[in-house]
């Protein structure tokens, strides 16, 4: 696959990473040049060393720990990362997707689970609320819905 982000979504990338980084989080045309423009924001897929300083450049933490600390906390993350629904969204406050990191994780049979049916995304994701929040699906389960 030549699109970058296609290739990511259905597991072929095992060794890059995807960020998407709202508009209204981080406001700098020059993401464009590395991504593609999408709405609300830009979706980058890189290799994951570039990817993960590019994480920390523009958030200000490290994407691994960010990961770690979201990783607890279960939400909705749209299979195209260009989104998602808070956990915390319900009690009257805007809940807005401020960036979501993403890798994917080839399949694992021994690990079973739907590691066992083919490479898996995991993503996580900020909200303007300040709720951090992770998850994860099949990369074969996404392109059948």
């Amino acid at each position: 696959m030549s699109d970058p982000r296609a290739a990511f979504l259905a597991g072929e990338r095992l060794d890059d990473v995807a960020l998407f980084l709202a508009d209204s989080y981080v406001s700098d045309e020059r993401l464009e040049q590395f991504g593609d423009r999408v709405d609300d924001g830009t979706l980058i897929v890189v290799d994951g060393e570039r990817g993960r300083n590019a994480f920390q450049a523009a958030t200000g933490t490290g994407a691994m720990e960010f990961a770690k600390s979201a990783m607890s906390n279960e939400g909705a993350i749209a299979e195209d990362l260009t989104g998602g629904q808070c956990p915390d969204a319900g009690d009257g406050e805007p809940h807005t997707t401020q960036f979501v990191f993403a890798f994917a994780e080839g399949q694992n049979e021994e690990v079973g689970g739907i590691y066992a049916d083919g490479a898996v995304v995991h993503a996580y994701a900020q909200c303007t609320c300040g709720t951090a929040f992770s998850d994860r699906w099949n990369v074969s389960e996404a392109a059948t819905q």
